[in-house]
Order: C-alpha cells, then sequence, then structure tokens
C-alpha cells in the first residue's frame, strides 16, 4: 500500500483525527474516497481510448519492460561487469569482462591507454 507499513498507516489515521476533527473527519474521508474513485475511473477510460486506438497491438505489449522500477544501477553495473561474452566495439581490444572471464575482486581494477 504504496510503502506505508501498519504503524505507519495508524499514525496517519492519530494525525487526521487531531488535525480534522472528529466532526470534519467523516466529511473529508467520503471526499477522499470520491477523489480516488473519478481517478480509478478516468485511468479506465485513458486505457479503453489507447486500447481503441492502438488496435489488437494493445494486447501484445508487454508493459513490465516499461516499469522504471526495473532500472536498478547497481544491479545494471554488477551484470555488466559479470557479463562473460561483452561485444567490443572494435574487435581487437578485449574488455576487463571477456578477458578476465568474470569479475574477480581480489585483482586490482584493469587501466585501459586507450580509453584515457
Amino acid at each position: 500500500m504504496a510503502g506505508v507499513n501498519g504503524w505507519e498507516f495508524i499514525l496517519l489515521i492519530v494525525l487526521a483525527v487531531v488535525i480534522l476533527g472528529p466532526e470534519r473527519l467523516p466529511e473529508y474521508a467520503a471526499k477522499l474516497g470520491r477523489l480516488v474513485r473519478q481517478a480509478r475511473a478516468m485511468a479506465e477510460g485513458a486505457k479503453g481510448q489507447l486500447r481503441e486506438q492502438m488496435g489488437p497491438e494493445f494486447d501484445d505489449i508487454d508493459w513490465r519492460q516499461y516499469d522504471p522500477r526495473q532500472y536498478d544501477p547497481r544491479r545494471i553495473v554488477r551484470e555488466a561487469l559479470l557479463d562473460p561474452n561483452p561485444v567490443a566495439d572494435d574487435g581487437a581490444s578485449p574488455t576487463f569482462a571477456a578477458s578476465t572471464g568474470a569479475y574477480d575482486a581480489t585483482k586490482p581494477t584493469p587501466y585501459d591507454d586507450d580509453a584515457t
């Protein structure tokens, strides 16, 4: 639920009661519920409009590849260092991972004269 655990949720409820007061809290809760329903309806409407405009290709799209949470820089660097067969630009000079086979933390970091 948006990164909020149980204790944080209880704290938010207590703060809402203190700030808004028990007499106005039901009114604001109803407004929040209407806002959530309207936002959900707008999202479904946009999805339906996109499906209508794109046609059958809409169902073939892999939406997980567009999820920004998959782009973790640490994971990308780790996979690049551990890649056993990286593609060299010119084919003449082997890269670190290709020359050693894999990343070895006990060896010093390689230095490439051509890259500097």
